[in-house]
């Protein structure tokens, strides 16, 4: 990791535009489990819910998608990345480093507000809000490296990266069997299963096949992202 690079990444990251993005769902979130507990509704049932729908379903992949492409992304568009590219640092480590920027604030604005919101419904009854968060956790990693590598090898990766969240993982991930082999959401909730014991939480992927996936989809993604900017040249073509 080049503490540069990260520096430069986390301020552009956490301006004051993009600060509100990262902001607004994780406290939605937060606000939905209060809602629910004062309703009277903070049992197991409800807080399953919320994080199967909302918390992994599309907080997570929405806020991968702002911080995945947005470590990246922009710079390539508006020409930044050359500069950067122009210093004598690896671009497998740029790669690298943006990667790791993009998978913390995942864990700050992703994986912290979802084991806060089971804490606020159930407590940590039968494992839910560690469970919950792990699975926030693994799967935000993997996020943060296929939209990574998307804001690299596309100048729509905004877009692209709206369609899989929103269709393929909400809707595609969570009603077609076959497609939920393929879904980073899934492959979270097999890792949330594995620690919570509680019943409303029923995985339909291995973890045999989860875990795995999990890893081979993060490492290629990086690994691709750092070779792509390999070929991108001080002029900006590739």
């Amino acid at each position: 990791m080049n503490p540069v690079v990260a520096g430069i990444t986390y301020r552009a990251l956490l301006g004051r535009r993009r600060i509100v993005l990262l902001l607004l769902l994780p406290l939605g979130l937060l606000g939905l489990a209060v809602l629910l507990r004062l309703t009277g509704n903070a049992d197991q049932r409800y807080a399953t819910l919320l994080m199967e729908n909302f918390a992994l379903g599309t907080m997570l992949p929405l806020l991968g998608l702002i911080v995945g492409t947005g470590v990246i992304a922009p710079e390539i568009d508006d020409g930044t990345v050359i500069h950067l590219m122009s210093k004598p640092i690896s671009r497998p480590v740029i790669a690298q480093t943006k990667f790791l920027v993009a998978a913390s604030l995942l864990v700050v604005f992703a994986a912290l507000p979802t084991y806060l919101a089971v804490w606020l419904l159930v407590r940590n009854e039968d494992g839910m809000a560690a469970g919950f968060a792990a699975g926030s956790l693994v799967a935000g990693v993997a996020y943060a490296a296929v939209f990574l590598l998307l804001g690299v090898v596309t100048r729509h990766a905004v877009t692209i990266g709206v369609v899989y969240a929103l269709v393929w993982e909400s809707l595609v991930g969570n009603f077609v069997p076959g497609a939920r082999k393929f879904s980073i959401q899934q492959w979270g909730r097999t890792v949330a299963d594995q620690i919570s014991t509680s019943v409303y939480l029923k995985a339909e992927i291995a973890l045999g096949f989860a875990a795995p996936a999990l890893v081979i989809a993060t490492v290629v993604a990086v690994v691709w992202a750092g070779l792509r900017l390999r070929a991108f040249s001080l002029t900006g073509d590739e």
